[in-house]
């Protein structure tokens, strides 16, 4: 697989750097989708073989997009990664292009390892990732701020869900 320039956004639209896996130390440990190293832990991925073949970083980049391998993401189910963010975020990409969603997934991202060293108990990881893939900008900006004055960051993520009507746990 040749790597390609955004080796945590999936050919799919998921975003690698928002994924447990991809903060786990040791042998578990994802490197993202497009990252070197991918193909040794995980199962090939037409996504992936698609867009290498027609050389795209991402499905939004396609004309044919969404095609039917699309079909089967409605969202209602999650594995270990979001899958509820896979056709949002390719159409936010197909709207305002790869680089400015990188720039918006970048500060998704500095939350996620914000919360993760400051306010991990060591069973919040999960709930920090989903948080940071799902509720808007404005709200994981917003609950820093909170939590710095002293409110527990998991209830103030909580209560930003509700308000977004998000539920930030993985469905099985």
């Amino acid at each position: 697989m040749a790597l390609r320039n955004y080796p945590t956004i999936g050919c799919c639209g998921i975003d690698c750097g928002l994924c447990p896996r991809f903060y786990t130390e040791g042998a578990s440990r994802c490197p993202g989708c497009g990252a070197e190293g991918f193909a040794e832990v995980h199962p090939p991925c037409g996504y992936i073989s698609c867009c290498e073949k027609c050389g795209l970083n991402v499905c939004a980049e396609c004309e044919a997009f969404p095609c039917k391998r699309f079909e089967k993401e409605t969202g209602e189910r999650d594995s270990f990664v979001l899958h509820r963010k896979v056709i949002p975020n390719q159409r936010l990409i197909a709207e305002i292009g790869i680089d400015a969603f990188i720039k918006l997934q970048r500060e998704r991202i500095a939350f996620l390892e914000t919360a993760l060293e400051h306010y991990n108990d060591g069973r919040s990881k999960n709930l920090y990732c989903i948080a940071a893939a799902l509720l808007s900008i404005e709200s994981l900006k917003k609950s820093l701020v909170l939590a710095e004055r002293g409110e527990p960051l998991k209830t103030i993520l909580k209560r930003f869900a509700d308000d977004e009507g998000q539920e930030l746990k993985l469905r099985k």
